[in-house]
């Protein structure tokens, strides 16, 4: 089976869901994470291009240790917009990947760019396999709409400082460690979350957050998902039965 992750930035994922993803390449399927940005405006230290070119590289090492594929989707950093021609770029995106199940940004959350994501990332799966929204290149159409997830957003609270709570939760102890090699790849964010986001040390911070997630469901290490099933999009639980000895369903 094909599970793609889009988030709009290099560690996102990792941060996010980069114990489940190691859970599914473990089980035998193909895994690939896409980041809407190359993470271009992430340092005070480097230049966009320069930025750019190392994180990619961040990004790729870091799919590498659960031998899933990477690619950047060419937007930019607080750039990223709902509107047609992002969509059909994110549309012939799916289409090229063709995913049985796409895993994207909650529709809140602190960040225009995780936002936006999010909502193309959700109408890019609906035109997907419409022959006449057409896309620029040769990528055809896919023969349904895929199955649709939200990852937890941020500190696990929406824009407005609630909590989002999640419809169910994927224990991540057997791949936590796994989680936090790939998180370790993005070594260029450790001097930029102290600055910009007063995070001390972002793999403490990031393991407090899934300890907080796992607390939600009664389990030491968890992440957070909720399956988008507003008509057409798929019914059926197909994530939860790829992992289902890891999953609790109750948050």
């Amino acid at each position: 089976m094909r599970f793609l992750s889009i988030h709009a930035h290099p560690d996102d994922a990792e941060i996010l869901a980069g114990g489940t993803l190691a859970l599914l390449s473990n089980a035998g399927h193909h895994v690939t994470i896409v980041t809407m940005t190359a993470g271009d405006c992430g340092s005070g230290e480097y230049d966009a291009e320069e930025l750019s070119s190392i994180r990619r590289a961040e990004a790729a090492a870091a799919a590498a240790i659960i031998d899933a594929d990477y690619f950047c989707a060419g937007f930019k950093d607080l750039a990223i917009f709902s509107d047609d021609p992002s969509r059909r770029q994110v549309t012939k995106l799916i289409r090229e990947l063709q995913p049985d199940v796409v895993l994207t940004a909650s529709p809140d959350d602190y960040l225009c760019d995780h936002e936006a994501t999010s909502q193309l990332v959700r109408d890019a799966c609906f035109t997907a396999p419409i022959p006449n929204y057409s896309a620029s290149g040769n990528a055809a159409h896919i023969p349904s709409i895929p199955h649709l997830y939200y990852l937890d957003p941020i500190e696990l609270i929406g824009r407005s400082g609630k909590p989002v709570l999640p419809d169910f939760t994927i224990d991540v102890s057997t791949t936590f460690e796994i989680k936090k090699q790939m998180l370790a790849k993005h070594e260029t964010q450790r001097d930029w979350l102290r600055q910009q986001h007063r995070i001390d040390d972002y793999l403490v911070k990031m393991e407090q957050w899934t300890r907080a997630c796992g607390a939600r469901a009664g389990i030491a290490l968890g992440e957070g998902f909720r399956q988008y099933r507003v008509h057409p999009y798929p019914q059926s639980p197909l994530l939860q039965e790829c992992l289902a000895p890891y999953l609790v369903s109750f948050c």
